[in-house]
C-alpha cells in the first residue's frame, strides 16, 4: 500500500459516543440517565473517548470532571451550544454561552465546540420561529457564525464545527450547502452529522466530495426510511419523530456506513473524530448500553478507530 493510502485509513478516525446515545436532551432532567451511570457505561460499551453532551449534565467544575474521567480512561472530543445567531439580540447570551463550553472544553484538553443551531419547533411540535429565513436573517446568521468561530480560535484555540439539524434553519442539502458558501472557512467548519443530513433525504457522500476541507468532526448516526416517511406524511416535528424511532441502531437505516467510511477515506484527510449519536430521548434507562455495544463493536468491526 502507498504511504498516502496508508494514512487514509478508518484508523485515524476517533471513534466516541455521547449522553445523546443515552437519551440525554437536557441538564437536568429525572427521566434521563444519571451521569454517572452513563459514564461508567460508556465505557462498558466500548469506548474511551466522549463529547460532553448539554453543559451542566456532566460535572462542570474541571478538576472533579477531569477525575471523573481520567478514573475511567476517557477522553474529550468537545462539547456543544445551542445558538440563536440569526437573531441578533442573541448575540451576547450566545457568545457567553459558547465561551463557557470552550472554557471546559480547553480544560478537559479538547479543541472543538459544535454550535447547535436553535430549532423552530418545540418538543411538543409548536412553532417557535419562522421555518424560513428571510435574506436579512440569513446574513446575520452566518455572519454570527463566522465572528463566533473567529472568537473560539483566537482566544480559545478550539475548532467551532457548525452542527446542521432537523427543525433548524440550516437543516436540507441546499441550506447547509449555502450556509458552507457563505460562511468564512478560516473560522466555521462542518460538523456532519449523517442522521440529520438523511433526515431531509440530503446526500452525505456529495458533501464530502464537494466539501472536504470544510468538513471537521463527525456525528455518526442513521434514520430509518420508514420513519421518514411517517414525518413526511404527517408533518411531525423532530421530537416526535424521534419518540417514533427515526435515529436508529446502525446498520439498519441510512445513510449506508460502509459507503460512508468509503467517502471519508478518499476524500478527508488526517485525525477525525466521529461521535456517534443515536437520539434517543425519552428512554428506558435500560436501553441504551445494550444498542451501544452493538453500535460500538460494529463500527470497530468495520476498522474505525482500530
Amino acid at each position: 500500500m502507498a504511504e498516502t493510502e496508508a494514512v487514509r485509513t478508518r484508523s485515524r478516525l476517533r471513534l466516541g459516543s455521547c449522553p445523546d446515545s443515552w437519551g440525554v436532551w437536557f441538564p437536568d432532567d429525572p427521566a434521563q440517565t444519571p451521569w454517572s451511570r452513563f459514564l461508567d457505561e460508556l465505557v462498558q460499551a466500548g469506548y474511551r473517548l466522549l463529547e460532553l453532551g448539554p453543559y451542566g449534565y456532566l460535572p462542570t467544575d474541571p478538576a472533579r470532571l477531569r477525575d471523573e474521567l481520567g478514573r475511567r480512561g476517557l477522553e474529550v472530543s468537545g462539547q456543544a451550544v445551542f445558538v440563536g445567531l440569526h437573531h441578533a439580540g442573541k448575540w451576547s447570551r450566545d457568545l457567553d454561552d459558547a465561551r463557557r463550553v470552550a472554557e471546559l472544553v480547553t480544560a478537559m484538553g479538547a479543541r472543538h465546540v459544535v454550535l447547535l443551531p436553535d430549532g423552530f419547533r418545540d418538543l411538543d411540535g409548536r412553532y417557535t420561529d419562522a421555518p424560513e429565513l428571510d435574506t436579512g436573517q440569513w446574513r446575520t446568521l452566518v455572519y454570527g457564525a463566522s465572528r463566533l468561530g473567529g472568537i473560539l480560535r483566537e482566544e480559545y484555540g478550539v475548532t467551532a464545527v457548525f452542527h446542521p439539524h432537523a427543525d433548524s434553519h440550516v437543516g436540507t442539502q441546499a441550506q447547509i450547502e449555502r450556509f458552507l458558501e457563505d460562511t468564512d472557512p478560516a473560522s466555521v467548519s462542518l460538523c456532519l452529522d449523517t442522521g440529520h443530513v438523511a433526515y431531509y433525504r440530503g446526500d452525505n457522500l456529495a458533501l464530502i466530495q464537494r466539501y472536504p476541507e470544510r468538513i471537521g468532526y463527525l456525528h455518526m448516526k442513521q434514520a430509518d426510511p420508514a420513519v421518514l416517511e411517517q414525518v413526511r406524511a404527517g408533518d411531525l416535528w423532530f421530537a416526535e419523530a424521534v419518540r417514533r424511532g427515526v435515529m436508529c441502531e446502525p446498520p439498519q437505516g441510512e445513510p449506508d456506513v460502509e459507503a460512508l467510511l468509503d467517502a471519508v477515506d478518499r476524500h478527508l484527510d488526517g485525525e477525525l473524530f466521529m461521535i456517534v449519536e443515536q437520539d434517543l430521548y425519552p428512554c428506558d434507562p435500560s436501553d441504551p448500553l445494550p444498542i451501544a455495544t452493538r453500535t460500538c463493536k460494529y463500527l470497530r468491526q468495520l476498522g474505525v478507530g482500530e
